[in-house]
């Protein structure tokens, strides 16, 4: 299996500071006030988000294909949670809202399939240290 990488350099002191982030094809800058504030670029848990949305609509996709439920579409996407606590930020709650096409498939097969793919995607495995990772997920 191939290894991933990423690369991100950070100039300066953290509120008057910038820096730019770069994998794939992806390149784009990042800020205090884009990952605490709503400045513009981007941030980490905005990735974490990307890479969570993508691990686990494959999962659950590859799941119902598996079980003879091949999905025409599994569209997911996963919202990061930020908060500051004593200790510094911390990431406190993570959701995943999915909305799957799969025609003939039953809604309790379909959530069951859900929950499994939420448990087993790496992503989700990687950020056990999440305390809240909820699931929001729709047949349609």
């Amino acid at each position: 299996m191939p290894v991933r990488k990423a690369q991100a350099v950070w100039n300066g002191n953290l509120r008057e500071g910038s820096g730019r982030m770069a994998f794939g094809s992806f390149e784009g800058p990042y800020s205090f006030a884009s990952r605490f504030e709503e400045g513009e670029g981007t941030n980490p848990e905005e990735l974490i988000a990307a890479a969570h949305a993508g691990c686990f609509s494959m999962a659950l996709a590859n799941r119902l294909a598996q079980a003879g439920h091949t999905p025409e579409r599994v569209q997911t996407e996963a919202r990061v949670h930020l908060e500051m606590t004593n200790d510094g930020p911390r990431i406190s709650k993570i959701e995943l809202h999915t909305e799957v096409e799969a025609p003939g498939l039953d809604e309790q097969t379909f959530l069951e399939h859900a929950e499994a793919a939420k448990a087993g995607c790496p992503v989700s495995k990687a950020l056990a240290a999440v305390p809240v990772i909820e699931l929001h997920a729709r047949l349609v």
